[in-house]
């Protein structure tokens, strides 16, 4: 188990312990006001805190090493720990809508605004601190579980904001000598929808984690390793594919490299080039490089002084994230492209 993944799980630690004293804070206020806004803070609480575990959980899994009967390793298990807790947010807030219905039919009386604000106002102080640095950290990381969490606890901030927001007017209201308490159902079945909405957005990032969906930050990052670490006589990168499993990624690509320059030459480049790529990334990153050598029309476009050489050196090309994500060298599109221009 690596000293990141250690820390990771330490850190999910202190949010299901954190999960925990806010579920037991909220249901206080909730006993204390019995405002239905404050209850469904509760019961997302309760969410939670069972996303959490599960969280935590997952974070283990992920920590195992790979073997012969999981070869990636078990990063995956945290995607699917982030769908489960998406999933829970989601219900949580058809829970909400459904209780808030309720209270509109049949209204209760509240008690004790004041201290529940306050009890409420506390918890989301506290989650929204623990939850930006759970998602600081995850990202740091690239850890799906870890970045869920924090999204959760961020998501119940807003919630909880909201539903102070909405209390206080009610309380001003209530204070006047009117009775609104239709109000405290209407504001908590609103937050009911937006959390609904949070869970749908966590659900489709796990899927585009499950159907390995392209993320384009990391591959800029990538491209900019790449030039960063360029070789005058490395002709094209192509084929720029990234797959990650929970905090672990695995980089593979193919290289056109001169079919001049020495089997030893290009192991050298090839390692050099997977040393930088390991250095940015850390041991989360696995790099795999295809050496491709050259064809006649690679020559203009490089500066590797060899036997084959049939043309003069003119330009490199340019390596984007676009051409790098590319299925072939981009020689031989450019050569396409030219030849389709020739017979106009």
């Amino acid at each position: 188990m690596s000293g990141k993944a250690d820390a990771n799980i330490e850190f999910q630690k202190i949010v299901a312990v954190v999960g925990v004293a806010l579920m037991a804070i909220k249901f206080l206020a909730y006993f204390t006001t019995h405002s239905v806004s404050i209850l469904t803070d509760a019961l997302e609480s309760i969410v939670n805190v069972v996303a959490a575990f599960i969280g935590l959980f997952a974070l283990y899994i992920s920590a195992r090493p790979a073997d012969r009967s999981h070869p990636f390793g078990h990063g995956k298990i945290e995607t699917v720990s982030s769908s489960i807790e998406g999933t829970l947010i989601a219900v949580a807030g058809s829970m909400i809508i459904l209780e808030s219905i309720d209270r509109i039919l049949h209204p209760g009386e509240l008690r004790e605004l004041d201290i529940g604000l306050v009890l409420i106002a506390v918890t989301a102080i506290v989650n929204y601190a623990v939850g930006r640095a759970a998602i600081r950290r995850g990202t740091k990381s690239r850890s799906p579980a870890l970045v869920a969490s924090g999204k959760h606890l961020c998501s119940d901030t807003v919630s909880s904001v909201g539903i102070i927001a909405g209390l206080a007017v009610l309380y001003a209201v209530q204070a006047m000598g009117y009775d609104a308490s239709w109000l405290d159902a209407a504001i908590a079945g609103a937050f009911g929808c937006v959390i609904i909405y949070t869970g749908a957005k966590v659900i489709r990032g796990c899927l585009n984690d499950f159907m390995d969906a392209a993320d384009s930050k990391l591959i800029r990052e990538v491209t900019e390793v790449l030039n960063d670490h360029r070789h005058y006589h490395w002709i094209d990168v192509y084929g720029l594919r990234i797959i990650k499993y929970g905090p672990n990624m695995f980089i593979n690509m193919s290289a056109v490299l001169p079919k001049g320059m020495p089997l030893s030459l290009v192991q050298v480049e090839i390692a050099e080039v997977g040393e930088a790529l390991e250095e940015r990334y850390g041991d989360s990153a696995e790099v795999s490089i295809n050496p491709v050598p050259c064809t006649d029309i690679s020559c203009r476009y490089c500066r590797y002084p060899c036997s084959y050489r049939k043309d003069p050196f003119a330009r490199e090309l340019d390596w984007t994230p676009e051409t790098l994500c590319c299925d072939r060298p981009h020689v031989d599109i450019r050569s396409s492209i030219i030849r389709i221009d020739a017979s106009d």
